[in-house]
């Protein structure tokens, strides 16, 4: 069976940035309703790019942090610093606690960190940072929501309009599907046929399709027999404008479009390095070079200044290719 890995960490910021207001009354409707939702909410990339790039620690991110304004009409305004953890960490509470106060640091203003657990261990379930020190102690307490928990509540998640609910399956779908990938497309199916049963407007649809798309990878053949559904009932129901599936097409499309831009001007450019160092080189070594992908001609770009002769060329391609 062919591997593929889904893709928890795109999915959850793609569902974030669309739908941080429908996340936070899924998750957190205490936190909801503190805010005023009639200003609206500011994402602060670039601020948490300064926050994490002052991080000594390794490999340590957040996924979205925000600006919101309080109920109480004041000007001032809280950072949610939300963490989406789709694999166990022990230093999970410490990461939480850096972001939390550097970003307290560069900004002064209020913080509130918000977990969410999407790891497998279900008596791992992290809410705080602490340590004390010789009558001096720090405590950083944070809500967590941990996913685990809403399998036990799948029919609860049928029933609500929440994007979130969707998502929230789709997560826990896909993990409990890592080693039956017929299954996960079996749930992904019926997550999307779903998308059409709930009465959801085009653009809500199509934006879910491609977040349960990204996150529940599927090899190609079952991904292509998933596709063939879709499209059989989007036919079947008379769908307008563009579907999910085409407009999914498009973009994949552009992608491959640019990706294959990109390969022939590499093409060009190292054949033009070859001919200016050894002369016009053969039809047979062009097409080989043509074969190459974008890593391979920019490693045969580099490798170039060591050759002196073209067997030297012939025999790096033969042990490329």
């Amino acid at each position: 069976m062919s591997e593929v890995t889904a893709n928890y960490d795109e999915s959850w910021k793609e569902a974030l940035n669309e739908y941080f207001e429908s996340f936070l009354s899924f998750f957190f409707p205490t936190v909801y309703g503190l805010i005023d939702w009639e200003k609206p909410p500011e994402p602060l990339d670039k601020e948490l790019q300064e926050i994490t790039a002052s991080s000594e620690t390794e490999n340590r991110f957040a996924d979205k942090l925000y600006k919101v304004w309080l109920l109480d009409k004041q000007q001032i305004w809280i950072l949610i610093h939300i963490e989406i953890q789709s694999q166990y960490d022990a230093d999970f509470p410490e990461r939480i606690f850096i972001y939390n106060y550097r970003a307290f640091d560069l900004y002064h203003n209020n913080v509130l960190s918000l977990a969410i657990l999407g790891d497998d261990r279900p008596n791992w379930r992290p809410d705080r940072y602490h340590y004390a020190i010789g009558g001096g102690e720090i405590l950083l307490k944070f809500p967590t929501v941990k996913l685990l928990d809403y399998e036990s509540r799948l029919h609860e998640l049928e029933l609500s309009n929440n994007p979130f609910a969707i998502i929230t399956t789709a997560h826990l779908k896909t993990k409990a599907t890592t080693s039956n990938l017929t299954e996960r497309e079996q749930w992904k199916w019926k997550l999307i046929r779903e998308l059409y049963e709930r009465g959801l407007t085009k653009e809500q649809i199509v934006k879910l399709f491609k977040i349960i798309d990204t996150m529940m990878a599927l090899p190609k053949h079952l991904q292509t027999a998933l596709i063939t559904k879709v499209k059989n009932f989007e036919e079947e129901r008379k769908m307008p404008l563009v579907s999910p599936t085409e407009q999914l097409a498009m973009e994949r499309g552009e992608i491959i479009g640019e990706e294959r831009g990109e390969q022939r001007g590499e093409q060009r450019l190292v054949i033009r390095q070859i001919n200016k160092r050894f002369g016009v080189i053969s039809v047979s070594l062009t097409e080989k070079i043509h074969q190459l992908s974008i890593e391979q001609l920019e490693l045969l770009g580099e490798a170039l200044l060591d050759f002196s002769t073209i067997t030297e060329l012939e025999q790096w391609l033969e042990n490329t290719m």
